[in-house]
């Protein structure tokens, strides 16, 4: 049994204070959601319409990164939160935000239903996490769902955020030959079938995105090569053709075990890294918007502690 809490929008970013350059968590929720997956092999449909139906909204979703948590998980299935406190630094949400998720791997946060806050920011409405048998998870507001089979087939699978071209944020999922795959998403966290986005993928130990990283207004990602050269791969907001060839970003990236994007930390509305290195400290390398380098500053967020955790997300 798996269970989550804090999942609804009051309870990951319920007040965000605009008047000041970045945002802080005033309020979450403490009300556990707790259910077994559901027996469904395959995701309920959705109609095509909603792919679509909400242009304005897609098109202003896409205009930077939502604003999030960072989550890590730890192998005994507990969930920890930490929300955006301002100028990127971060604080520790009391409680767990889940538990019992033991043997989960592939933890990455969504935005499905693609709507704002009511001062205008988008943030993570839950998140979507393989378990041990292959079968995709989805837990939000809510009984946690099960959304089919086989995603053991998968060695990464995260969303990047909306990289299809719809309103909700879609899935990115390379397999054991390296070829990688997308999923579009509905607002009701179904997926589509998948479509094949090329090959290659496995010359990467690290794969990441979570929104707009050039400021062009489409979710593009970053992944780092076994010399530590890390790329960036621009989005193009086509389903079928989701990124742009490599442009390399910099090098010295072995210097961190672990790489991954939760969206916008800094609350400028431009998507951030999150790098952990040996020792265990944690680094926020401050999106600027911009190319070739995106990422032209870091900061100490953690001082030590974090090679604890399995997976953060």
């Amino acid at each position: 049994m798996a269970n989550s809490s804090g999942l609804n929008r009051s309870g990951l970013l319920s007040r965000v204070a605009v008047a000041a350059i970045t945002a802080a968590l005033v309020g979450t929720s403490t009300a556990a959601v707790a259910a077994e997956p559901g027996p469904a092999t395959k995701a309920p449909a959705a109609p095509q319409s909603d792919r679509v139906s909400a242009a304005a909204a897609s098109a202003t979703a896409a205009s930077g990164a939502a604003l999030n948590n960072l989550y890590g998980w730890h192998t005994n299935g507990d969930i920890i939160g930490y929300t955006p406190v301002g100028g990127g630094a971060i604080q520790r949400i009391a409680g767990t935000q889940g538990w019992n998720w033991v043997g989960y791997k592939n933890f990455t946060q969504a935005d499905t239903d693609a709507r704002p806050d009511e001062n205008g920011w988008y943030h993570a409405d839950g998140w979507y996490a393989v378990n041990r048998t292959g079968r995709l998870h989805f837990a939000s507001n809510g009984p946690v769902r099960d959304l089919g089979g086989g995603w053991n087939a998968y060695n990464k699978v995260f969303s990047a955020g909306n990289t299809g071209g719809g309103a909700a944020d879609d899935i990115l999922a390379r397999d054991s030959y390296g070829v990688l795959w997308h999923y579009l998403g509905y607002g009701n966290a179904s997926l589509t079938r998948r479509y094949r986005v090329s090959g290659g993928w496995n010359a990467y130990n690290q794969i990441t995105g979570k929104g707009d990283v050039t400021g062009d207004g489409r979710a593009d990602i970053v992944a780092r090569d076994g010399s530590g050269v890390l790329w960036l791969y621009k989005g193009t907001g086509n389903y079928l053709a989701p990124f742009t060839g490599k442009t390399r970003i910099a090098g010295g990236f072995n210097a961190y075990n672990y790489l991954v994007s939760p969206g916008d930390l800094t609350g400028d509305r431009r998507a951030d890294l999150v790098a952990r290195d040996s020792a265990g400290a944690l680094w926020l390398l401050k999106g600027a918007g911009t190319t070739p380098n995106p990422f032209p500053t870091r900061m100490k967020i953690g001082t030590s502690g974090w090679n604890g955790f399995g997976a953060l997300f």
